[in-house]
């Protein structure tokens, strides 16, 4: 049994198998999600799992080299823009901003999506991995 940190089995294995430059959505429960790309719905209820839950637990995983974000989060849901800034800075990942309808392009390409409970618009980012390493490693 894990002792702690992301317990979903298919989260788990989607993390896993993502490599450099891959693309992963993390999602309210609202986006339309596409038919051909894996999809990991948390969902329960209204709100459960929170977005600022499932993004920090995904940040908290894998290495983060670029976020997209849809450009209407800042006007809309400017409180949500700001705890998932709060969230990506200590990634240092770069954060580029897209009109909504380009983001949902971009899913389209996505290696999977993680659809949380969360009932706040645009709450949407797509990561994408980086690496964990660089250079020579010593051994």
């Amino acid at each position: 049994m894990l002792k702690g940190g992301i317990l979903n089995g298919q989260l788990l294995r989607v993390l896993g198998e993502t490599g450099h430059k891959d693309l992963l959505l993390v999602s309210d429960a609202g986006m339309p999600l596409p038919k051909d790309v894996e999809r990991v719905d948390l969902s329960l209820v209204p709100g459960i799992p929170a977005y600022t839950d499932v993004l920090q637990a995904v940040v908290d995983d894998i290495m983060v080299e670029k976020a997209f974000l849809a450009e209407e989060v800042k006007t809309i849901s400017p409180k949500m823009h700001a705890k998932i800034l709060e969230i990506l800075k200590p990634t240092g990942c770069e954060i580029e901003y897209v009109p909504h309808v380009e983001l949902k392009q971009i899913m389209q390409t996505t290696r999977a999506c993680i659809r949380s409970g969360e009932f706040t618009g645009y709450a949407n980012v797509i990561l994408q991995a980086g690496v964990s390493y660089g250079g020579d490693a010593e051994r």
